[in-house]
């Protein structure tokens, strides 16, 4: 349980650095900047807390596909992205391709358990 809690943390500081990137206009503007560099760097912190707990594979694939899911629905909503039939199913795919990992990783985990 741990393990996915250092996980959620890691995928909101990443969401939340990649807004920031956004806005920080290249680097250009200060404050948005320095929370991309704070928000990559607790992204990656609690990564790395989360790698104590659970297999690299199910942690990096619910990792980018929750934070590639949540940015693009982010950018429509926030950015105003443009939507479509291509950008939904993609996220669809996306959220099945992670509950495809998941389901052997939790099987395997319990059997070596």
């Amino acid at each position: 349980m741990k393990g996915y809690l250092f996980l959620c943390i890691s995928i909101i500081s990443e969401v939340i650095a990649t807004m920031f990137l956004k806005l920080s206009e290249g680097f250009t503007i200060v404050l948005p900047s320095m929370i991309v560099a704070i928000g990559y760097g607790c992204a990656f912190f609690f990564l790395g807390k989360t790698l104590a707990h659970l297999p690299l594979s199910l942690a990096y694939a619910i990792w980018s596909g929750v934070g590639t899911a949540l940015t693009a629905i982010i950018g429509v909503l926030l950015f105003e992205d443009p939507i479509s039939i291509g950008v939904i199913l993609g996220i669809i795919l996306i959220i099945g391709g992670v509950a495809l990992l998941n389901a052997p990783a939790n099987k395997m985990t319990k059997k070596t358990i």
